[in-house]
This record gives structure tokens, C-alpha cells and sequence, in this order.
């Protein structure tokens, strides 16, 4: 059975966002494989702590990756 897994900064997406990346996740995964296999398609997501993911050498934190969103750089 297809399991997606996704990782995230914590505190950068809401409940209901969250929510959205489930659903969409399981539509992608759903178009692809077929209808009959939704109900055993999951999908987990787990969050990371602000710093304690890294990107070049540097940790990424909650703040920078909301800048990111934003259209700011990141610091």
C-alpha cells in the first residue's frame, strides 16, 4: 500500500493546511494508481523542529521559511 511521507518545519503550516496537503497528496497518488486504492493510500506527515533541518550547510528555521513564502529572503 502507498505510503507518502512528507516533512515540515514545525509551525509553518496550519491544521487546515495540512489537511489540504492529505487530500491532494491522496488525489495525486489516487490519479496515478486508481480509485480503489484511496482508502489504503496514507499519507504522514511529520515535523521537524525550527533549526534541526539543515539546507547547504545551514539550519533552516520556522521564521526562515516563512520569509521564503513571503517572497523575502531567507536569513
Amino acid at each position: 500500500m502507498p505510503l507518502i511521507e512528507v516533512h515540515l518545519i514545525e509551525n509553518v503550516f496550519d491544521s487546515a493546511q495540512k489537511k489540504q496537503i492529505i487530500e491532494k497528496l491522496t488525489d495525486a497518488m489516487v490519479s496515478i494508481e486508481g480509485e480503489n486504492m484511496r482508502g489504503v493510500t496514507w499519507v504522514k506527515i511529520s515535523e521537524v523542529t525550527s533549526g534541526e533541518w539543515g539546507i547547504g550547510g545551514q539550519p533552516l528555521t520556522t521564521e526562515a521559511v516563512k520569509a521564503l513564502a513571503a517572497g523575502m529572503k531567507a536569513a
